[in-house]
């Protein structure tokens, strides 16, 4: 790869320069911090453009690149030190539990050409689910109603509903019960 010759221009920000200086400076003043409170960071999340529901719980520490591509359900729980790495949208249906240190890529490269291209692709988290901690989620991953991504496991493909997945990559281990 020749990363002089990386190029970026289909790259679709979403927002101006100047609203996405102003969330990087209000996230990493405020936002990712260890301040207490989750009611104020959902309002920041909402007034920023983000598609927050009824009861959502936001812990410290959480980082979100682009607010304004984060869709959020009732009742879900973002917990300490996620991190939502959003250049494509993320969606977390409601009831969603995303535990501590969980890492969410939208985004990735073309290492197969010299440009290094930028590729995104969106993940979708249905209702009823469980990110367990510091598991992470890879561009364009499905995770079907109830499913679960066990602790530290790493998900590449399509989660399978109402299963326990683990492993890197995750594969189904068994049903969960619901």
């Amino acid at each position: 790869m020749r990363l002089d010759k990386f190029n970026n221009p289909d790259f679709e920000r979403g927002r101006s320069g100047l609203v996405e200086a102003c969330w990087r400076v209000l996230e990493g003043l405020f936002f990712n911090s260890w301040l207490p409170g989750s009611a104020w960071r959902v309002a920041l999340l909402r007034a920023f453009g983000a598609g927050i529901g009824a009861g959502v719980t936001v812990k410290p520490h959480v980082r979100v690149k682009f607010p304004w591509k984060l869709t959020v359900g009732d009742h879900s729980w973002i917990g300490e030190s996620v991190w939502i790495d959003n250049l494509d949208q993320v969606s977390i249906g409601s009831h969603c539990c995303i535990s501590q240190g969980a890492y969410l890529c939208t985004g990735s490269h073309r290492w197969d050409r010299q440009t290094f291209d930028l590729e995104t692709r969106p993940i979708k988290i249905a209702d009823q689910c469980w990110v367990g901690a510091m598991a992470k989620i890879a561009p364009g991953v499905v995770m079907a109603e109830g499913a679960v991504l066990t602790m530290n496991s790493v998900a590449v493909s399509e989660l399978t509903a109402w299963h326990i997945h683990g492993g890197q990559p995750a594969e189904p281990l068994k049903q969960r019960t619901h």
